[in-house]
């Protein structure tokens, strides 16, 4: 197998981004470096290809979902700061609604088609932010990545100048949905090459979902055999 790299984007090695990019602020710098320093005490996390990240211009991150750990596995070795959808039941919850927010999150109602949280992402997207989106909806029941919601190509297709698919693995052994509290573990997080909005519409939607699907699943593989993990099936 070919080495994976683990630095980042030679353009984003400074805090001073070209003309127009929207930098992280204080507080999420902040927030960012704690949770560096926490999360590789517990976890042995490892993160490739996080040159991948653009350098400029409104960028989709796809990521498979795997465990509540994933907002912050996702972004944490990254420069630009990142927007999350969250599901709405997070905003109920005084103090911890202020604190999502002021880390750049927005409520989208699960298991709907909700416009509004779709138009908002769009709106950010195109200002020149980076929006993660979970597209399985939902965390995994057995660490495979599920079906896609069509919501996520248009994103792609319409907003983002760049798409980048993310994969999280490990997290799901570390803390699955049916435990309370997490464990130590491994868990690797790697970025594939970001597709150009030009290349995304040269597809249809059903056929760009499963494109960046089937790129999530290989890059699992992969990232399994690596890590000595048992291989998952899919059909």
């Amino acid at each position: 197998m070919s080495p994976l790299s683990s630095h980042p984007n030679p353009l984003l090695r400074s805090w001073h981004f070209a003309e127009g990019v929207p930098g992280p602020n204080l507080w999420y710098r902040t927030l960012r470096s704690f949770f560096q320093v926490t999360m590789s005490a517990v976890w042995k996390v490892r993160v490739f290809n996080r040159h991948y990240e653009p350098a400029s211009g409104g960028a989709a991150y796809i990521c498979n979902h795997q465990s509540f750990l994933d907002p912050m596995l996702m972004s944490l070795a990254l420069r630009r700061p990142m927007n999350y959808m969250a599901r709405d039941s997070l905003f109920r919850t005084p103090g911890f609604k202020q604190l999502i927010e002021s880390l750049n999150a927005f409520p989208v109602r699960r298991g709907t088609a909700d416009t509004g949280a779709i138009k908002e992402a769009m709106r950010r997207i195109k200002k020149g932010h980076q929006i993660v989106v979970f597209p399985e909806g939902t965390r995994t029941h057995d660490g495979k990545i599920g079906p896609f919601l069509p919501g996520v190509a248009l994103l792609s297709q319409r907003a983002a100048e760049w798409t980048v698919p993310v994969l999280i693995d490990g997290a799901f052994e570390a803390w699955p949905r049916s435990q309370k509290l997490p464990r130590i573990g491994n868990v690797t997080v790697q970025y594939a090459p970001p597709i150009h909005r030009s290349e995304a519409r040269s597809y249809d939607t059903e056929q760009f979902i499963q494109r960046v699907r089937r790129t999530l699943i290989d890059m699992q593989a992969d990232a399994r055999r690596r890590a000595g993990r048992v291989e998952l099936h899919y059909e």
